[in-house]
């Protein structure tokens, strides 16, 4: 039997099919090699993995102009926060942090206005927008600036809960009763945050220096010491679990009184205290004068027969803290400026 003949409708359609396989096949081979070149930016190896690394295992990047897709667990007061690196908008409330960051040359976006120190924002970044008091915020500020972070201590620890609802709060108050590893921990922390663990280091590094050299004229047993904060016509008195604990606990000056009762603002004492106590030296806060007030200053007020009385006066062995140790206790630039005060102050004891 004769094989019969394909129509002419037939014999096209039976041509067209092979062909437009073989178009869909090549044009679905060529996507798939574009997708897979090693040129493409969308790409990333099948084994890749996003780590979330602690703040000892964060690297150095640059300066917090953008938020980092890196998440780092920064330790708090509230426990372990984890918070992408370089978070920006940036606030911060309390000035023991604004030390830190400004000698980290970090960016800081809002922060308390009226404040009255000058070592508290890094000279080469743009000033900071008003963002309340440094016990109250203000939550309009707030809202419009939408911060990625925002840092607290002791002041505005209270109002935690309030600034967690508006963005991530961090609590890194100072342990005052251990006032060097807490600052020193914060400055890690810090450093590790916004990729600045190197500059961290190296400024612990001078902290850590001065210390050494302060204590090498402390321990030779050049006497006791009494630390006094003079607020007004009050004064009170602060032992070694205090947030000025360090000059006994750190470089080992002898208390005077060693039971001095625990306070977060100290025991309360009178001009015959002093003199019963007897300090060999006196490291004086003036109160008054840190927060800007007008009246009777420090040394005005401890120029007292009672006081005169103590070898602390006698010898002329009164060394007057900075504002800082009020305001920004365990900061960068209240350890540098303080320790250097006590360390001129025992090299010229008689």
């Amino acid at each position: 039997m004769p094989t019969p003949l394909l129509s002419s409708r037939s014999t096209a359609s039976f041509f067209k099919r092979p062909l437009l396989t073989a178009a869909m096949t090549a044009l679905l081979a060529t996507v798939v090699a574009g997708c897979s070149s090693p040129e493409s930016n969308d790409s990333e190896p099948a084994d890749a993995k996003t780590e979330n690394p602690t703040a000892d295992e964060s690297q150095n990047v640059a300066n917090n102009d953008a938020v980092s897709a890196e998440k780092i667990m920064v330790n708090t007061v509230k426990g372990d926060v984890e918070l992408a690196m370089n978070p920006s908008p940036l606030v911060v409330y309390d000035m023991t942090l604004m030390q830190d960051l400004a000698a980290l040359d970090v960016a800081v976006d809002g922060m308390p206005g009226g404040l009255l120190l000058k070592n508290l924002h890094s000279e080469t970044q743009p000033d900071p927008k008003s963002v309340g008091t440094v016990f109250e915020p203000d939550l309009e500020a707030l809202n419009a600036m939408q911060p990625q972070a925002i840092l607290v201590g002791s002041r505005m620890a209270e109002k935690y809960d309030e600034l967690s609802s508006i963005a991530p709060t961090l609590d890194m108050s100072i342990d005052t009763a251990n006032i060097y590893e807490s600052s020193k921990q914060r400055m890690h922390d810090l450093g590790a945050l916004f990729g600045k663990s190197d500059q961290a280091a190296k400024l612990q590094q001078n902290i850590d220096g001065l210390i050494t050299e302060t204590k090498s004229l402390t321990k030779e047993n050049k006497g006791s010491g009494l630390v006094v904060m003079v607020n007004g016509n009050k004064m009170s008195a602060y032992g070694d679990k205090s947030r000025y604990g360090f000059i006994h606990t750190v470089l080992g000056v002898p208390m005077a009184d060693d039971k001095i009762a625990d306070a977060p603002h100290g025991q309360p004492i009178s001009f015959e205290y002093i003199q019963k106590a007897n300090p060999d030296w006196l490291f004086v806060i003036d109160r008054s004068a840190a927060i800007g007030e007008d009246g009777i200053g420090a040394k005005a007020v401890l120029d007292n027969p009672l006081v005169a009385q103590s070898n602390a006066w006698s010898k002329q062995q009164v060394v007057y803290l900075s504002p800082d140790s009020y305001l920004a206790f365990g900061g960068y630039y209240q350890w540098m400026q303080d320790l250097t005060t006590i360390k001129d102050a025992f090299t010229n004891a008689k």
